[in-house]
């Protein structure tokens, strides 16, 4: 049988989603939490767990977990879809959207599930470059809304891996131009302290969906993703959402972390102490450029080869992640802020790898 001859071409056409499985003492690469469960929390959670029947389906469509994140966000039940992380939520969006013909609109660099997921349903990929700044291009994206009209546009703000937020003007010229669906996912909000969020923007905006996730501020293992929108937008993609599609497990851990979201929302303080430290003390080192961030990674240049430095770094038992590619992101790489004692091995390691490359 000639596989290839069967999976469409959209799909041979993509790589798959590159995740480093190899072990390495000290992972900085996939913006999680430095933080485990504090050791005050986790009989009570391990308690929780142990009441879960898992004979038994869990709770079609989280309805508990929707009303209590509806709370807490400030809109309405029949606003709100709880899924298997922001990844099924950015799924059920493009095949809610993926009619034949139907493209979408991504600035980029951005988040590598925005392409890969509605490339996989039939969407075309339309990218609109950032500007120098890493903002949004508007000029560039209203051009392609008027030429294009794209179904589906993804605005992630803060961006990864650029760690900034976009100018909100230009988020809101967006939605308002748009005859299709913008997405503002929210992941990196919790760790910004200038982001201006788009939830208030849903009820005068249609076409508008916002995402968040607990995956950034310390359940990533448990894979929780929200999206926000308009309630007849909702009642669509609830079509397109599996029945079960949060285990059981994850119903409860999500219920523990709204128990007791303040202690997580001060461990997103903390990171945001730590990432300015890390910063500063980028900035002090020779050929190291980093950006702002706005939210629990940094983004930075170097003024030598990054695929050297990350090798070497490699060797070091640390892992970060690289960019480096020609154009704009040339030597350019993400890591994540860890806790004290991993950023000063990521800083020494770092610092270790420009002076063996004689930089």
């Amino acid at each position: 049988m000639d596989i290839k001859s069967i999976i469409k071409n959209e799909v041979l056409s993509l790589k798959a989603y590159a995740v480093e499985n190899n072990y390495y003492p000290l992972r900085l690469d996939a913006n999680e939490s430095p933080f485990p469960l504090a050791d005050s929390l986790r009989e009570e959670f391990l308690s929780r767990l142990s009441e879960v029947s898992l004979n038994r389906y869990p709770q079609a469509g989280s309805p508990e977990l929707v009303h209590r994140f509806a709370g807490r966000l400030g809109v309405g039940d029949d606003q709100v879809i709880v899924g298997n992380g922001s990844d099924e939520l950015i799924q059920i969006l493009s095949i809610a959207v993926a009619r034949p013909g139907a493209e979408m609109m991504l600035p980029t660099p951005t988040f590598a599930m925005f392409s890969i997921t509605p490339v996989n349903a039939g969407l075309k990929l339309i990218e609109v470059p950032l500007d120098e700044n890493f903002d949004l291009d508007l000029a560039r994206m209203g051009e392609t809304i008027q030429s294009r009209a794209p179904a589906l546009t993804f605005l992630a703000s803060p961006n990864n891996p650029t760690g900034n937020c976009f100018s909100f003007d230009r988020i809101l010229a967006v939605i308002e131009k748009s005859p299709g669906l913008v997405v503002v996912d929210e992941a990196y909000f919790n760790f910004s302290t200038s982001a201006r969020t788009a939830l208030g923007l849903i009820e005068r905006h249609d076409n508008l969906i916002v995402l968040r996730t607990l995956s950034k501020i310390g359940f990533a293992g448990a894979r929780i993703g929200i999206l926000v929108a308009n309630p007849e937008l909702v009642a669509e993609l609830n079509k397109v959402r599996l029945p079960y599609n949060l285990n059981a497990l994850s119903q409860a851990a999500a219920g523990f972390y709204l128990d007791h979201e303040e202690i997580f929302l001060k461990q997103a303080e903390a990171i945001r102490t730590l990432r300015d430290q890390l910063y500063s003390e980028m900035l002090s080192i020779n050929g190291i450029h980093p950006k702002h961030s706005d939210a629990n990674f940094i983004f930075f240049s170097c003024d030598f080869d990054s695929d050297r430095i990350y090798e070497q770094l490699l060797e070091q038992g640390i892992l970060i992640k690289n960019f480096n590619r020609p154009g704009r992101m040339r030597n350019f790489m993400r890591v994540t802020v860890g806790n004290p004692d991993e950023n000063e091995i990521f800083l020494k390691g770092l610092k270790e790898g420009i002076k063996k490359q004689g930089a």
